[in-house]
């Protein structure tokens, strides 16, 4: 049996790309904090697909030990994929925010996210239909105003999987990386970057994606030959795209 591995998958757009994939007829291993919403997520892939296999693993992965815990106990499974889409963001100008939140970002954002990445591709990097989808953002490609630590993250995330996609595909691996990066979408990621309670989309952004309509395009880019799966800012329609960033390989630095 193979599995799709999904990180944070109790809310907005793990919670979401977890029944997309059962619709495609995927074993799920979900992970988040809240075991709650993750048995909930299992009744509602199960409404999807009875005989779909769906494994909980609670774990709070800005805790470095909890990630490498995770992975360790998965090691009897074979994954097929693996999505890392655990993460919060944060809005504040960088001289008035909250340290201790930050620190928890980014080992949240980028230190769970390299270490996962890192051991999926050492194990699965040779095995044939494997893909890692990392979640980064449009803020990954554009810096948002009182949000630039945030972005600095998924800048991290979107370099460090588009250059993995292309060391993978320099050396013939089987494994693909891919990122996703979405616009506002409607998720619990405003009341924790900014730290309220309740968040209404309707009335405070212009416009946005459900997150199911996000689910939709990571479906789309797993289906795909592109690395990037992005949202356009201005008019938010979702494009599929070769890697972005600029990417110099060994023998022309040396050159150089």
């Amino acid at each position: 049996m193979k599995y799709t591995v999904i990180t944070g998958a109790s809310s907005g757009i793990g919670y979401e790309t977890a029944k997309a994939f059962a619709a495609q007829g995927k074993n799920l291993i979900l992970t988040a904090r809240r075991e709650e919403k993750l048995k909930e997520l299992t009744s509602s892939i199960h409404e999807i697909d009875s005989s779909l296999d769906v494994q909980l693993r609670i774990a709070d992965l800005s805790d470095n030990s909890e990630v490498y815990k995770l992975y360790d106990s998965l090691k009897e499974f074979d994954i097929e994929t693996w999505i890392n889409n655990a993460g919060f963001g944060n809005f504040d100008a960088v001289s008035d925010q909250e340290l201790p939140k930050i620190e928890k970002m980014l080992r949240l954002n980028n230190e769970a996210l390299t270490i996962l990445s890192s051991l999926y591709a050492r194990d699965y990097q040779d095995k044939e239909g494997t893909q890692l989808i990392n979640v980064s953002s449009g803020g990954g490609y554009t810096i948002v105003a009182d949000a630039v630590t945030y972005c600095a993250t998924k800048f991290f995330v979107s370099s460090f999987t588009e250059g993995l996609a292309q060391e993978l595909e320099a050396k013939g691996a089987q494994l693909k990386a891919k990122v996703l990066a979405p616009a506002a979408t409607e998720t619990e990621f405003a009341k924790q970057a900014i730290d309220v309670e309740e968040f209404n989309y309707n009335e405070s952004v212009p416009q946005f994606h459900t997150a199911k309509e996000m689910a939709g395009f990571m479906i789309d880019l797993y289906n795909s030959d592109k690395v990037v799966g992005i949202v356009d800012g201005n008019t938010y329609e979702f494009f599929l795209r070769d890697p972005i960033y600029p990417f110099v390989s060994k023998s022309s630095t040396s050159n150089s």
